[in-house]
């Protein structure tokens, strides 16, 4: 069983105070969990190693992507590859951070991987703010935790100009570049996230602006320009899957954009790679049988229980649970039905003595730098619940 911590929760108008407004789901039930998620050291330390590992795992396997043209197997728009080639090799597309979504890790299960949402993770105000604010509000020791996260975004907003490990020369270095930061009109809760990657970016030196999508000017010639300002860097939370498959105009302006030089785009375009879950297919065929894997496949997995998802899906949409037979046992709706479907072997979540299942979401940010869970059903949706930890 899951170990569980009451705490007493955090208030709305506290919440709100912080930019933080998604807190009540549609259901009116609190989004934030009032327990924490106990772990060990040792545990927390896994978690920590295991990201790692998991992280040069998949740029190996990105890199046998390229190398192989196997672009449209894993399920790459034809019209990103070349841009996605173009980020790939050049080390100024720099990845900003991501966030792996891990079974296992508590009450002695074994960490296995399900997936990377490298490109827009959400959760990233909730890791890093939120249940740091629930330690601190319950006067626990803020330290207590596995969460790093704020601090190794502002390392790594530095590393976009440094390109090394070393932030200290960042001053030095940076030549006053102009970085906007960008999300679709009418969502709050992505627009507060992108709104704290600016004031991270901002607490690391770069001289900022907001700006929403529809608002912005995209130019071959001229790169990306908001109130006749010109951007010589750009943070967007728009997947660059939609960007391919509903706004291929724009897609092609991006490409040219960065094959011209004129911009560079958080997250780079080779995540998109990362984001496929078709990668998790070329990991198991590069790693077969490694502790960390689920065994994974475009075809049903013969004689075992399993998941099927599509290879670009958010929140559970249109995954399935199936049984020994391929025969569906549980399955969510969605928008995602279109896409490539992915087979990965089932491995149940940690529960508590509720029946509710947790799932582990670590970023990574240049490394492992930050833990949070969700709880939910069988399938995680978006109706699971963030849910906070300490480490003991």
């Amino acid at each position: 069983m899951v170990n569980l911590q009451q705490t007493v929760p955090l208030d709305t108008d506290y919440l709100e105070s912080l930019g933080f407004v998604w807190h009540t789901d549609t259901d009116e039930t609190s989004y934030i969990s009032n327990q924490l998620v106990v772990l060990t050291e040792d545990e927390a330390e896994a978690y920590y190693e295991a990201t790692n590992a998991l992280y040069d795992m998949y740029v190996e396997a990105a890199e046998h992507v390229v190398e192989n043209d196997l672009f449209h197997e894993i399920g790459i728009p034809f019209n990103l590859v070349d841009v996605i080639k173009e980020s790939w090799e050049n080390d100024v597309h720099w990845h900003l951070y991501g966030r792996f979504d891990l079974a296992g890790g508590v009450d002695g299960k074994p960490i296995k991987l399900l997936e990377f949402n490298a490109d827009t993770p959400t959760a990233l105000f909730e890791t890093a703010i939120i249940q740091w604010a629930m330690l601190k509000k319950n006067n626990l020791e803020e330290e207590s935790q596995f969460n790093g996260l704020y601090e190794a975004l502002v390392d790594n907003f530095k590393r976009l100009v440094t390109l090394e490990e070393d932030v200290s020369t960042f001053e030095e270095r940076y030549d006053g570049w102009n970085f906007l930061f960008t999300s679709v009109r009418g969502n709050s809760e992505e627009e507060n996230t992108v709104k704290l990657l600016q004031h991270i970016a901002d607490e690391a030196g770069f001289q900022t602006e907001f700006a929403y999508i529809d608002d912005i000017e995209f130019s071959e010639e001229d790169g990306i320009e908001y109130n006749e300002t010109s951007y010589e860097l750009w943070f967007k939370l728009i997947p660059w899957e939609d960007i391919a498959l509903e706004e291929s105009d724009l897609a092609m302006i991006l490409s040219n954009i960065i094959k011209n030089q004129k911009a560079i785009i958080f997250n780079p375009a080779y995540t998109l790679l990362f984001q496929s879950k078709g990668l998790l297919k070329v990991l198991w065929d590069l790693y077969p049988n490694h502790p960390l894997l689920l065994e994974s496949s475009f075809e049903p997995l013969e004689g075992q229980k399993q998941v099927s998802k599509p290879i670009f899906g958010r929140e559970g949409g249109n995954a399935s649970i199936l049984d020994e037979n391929a025969l569906e046992v549980e399955s969510v709706g969605g928008d995602y039905a279109n896409h490539k479907i992915l087979y990965q072997a089932y491995t149940e979540l940690a529960t508590d003595t509720q029946g509710d299942s947790y799932q582990a979401g670590v970023f990574y940010a240049y490394e492992a730098c930050g833990l949070g869970f969700r709880k939910g059903g069988k399938i995680l949706d978006n109706m699971s619940k963030f849910v906070g930890h300490i480490v003991k």
